[in-house]
C-alpha cells in the first residue's frame, strides 16, 4: 500500500505542478513579448545591430589585408609590389611533383 500511495501522490503532484508551471511560463512569455515590442527596446536593438555591422565590416577589411599580406609573403612576393615575378617562382621546397605547390602545414594563430 505504501508504494501505491507514493506513486499516486507523485502523479497528482506532477499534474498540478505541470499546470502551475505552464501558467507561470505563459505569464513570463507574455511579459517578455510585451517588453520586446516596446519601441525604446526596439530602438536600442537597432542601434546595437548597426554598431555590430560597422565593427564586422571594419574587422573584415583588416582580416582581408592580413590574409593578403600573409599569402604574398608565403609566395615570395612583397606586400607593396604587384606583378613582380611569376606565379611559379616560389621556393623549390614548396613544389611537388609536376611543379604544383604542396599544401602549407597549419600555422599557429597570431
Amino acid at each position: 500500500m505504501g508504494k501505491l500511495s507514493f506513486f499516486v501522490g507523485a502523479g497528482v503532484g506532477y499534474v498540478l505542478g505541470a499546470r502551475a508551471g505552464r501558467q507561470q511560463f505563459e505569464k513570463i512569455k507574455s511579459a517578455s513579448q510585451h517588453v520586446w515590442e516596446n519601441p525604446r527596446v526596439q530602438s536600442s536593438v537597432n542601434k546595437v545591430e548597426e554598431k555590430v555591422s560597422e565593427v564586422a565590416k571594419d574587422k573584415a577589411s583588416a582580416v582581408t589585408d592580413k590574409v593578403t599580406d600573409t599569402v604574398r609573403s608565403r609566395m615570395g612576393g612583397h606586400s607593396g609590389s604587384s606583378g613582380s615575378g611569376s606565379a611559379g617562382s616560389g621556393d623549390a621546397s614548396q613544389t611537388g611533383v609536376g611543379g604544383s605547390m604542396r599544401p602549407t602545414p597549419p600555422q599557429p594563430e597570431l
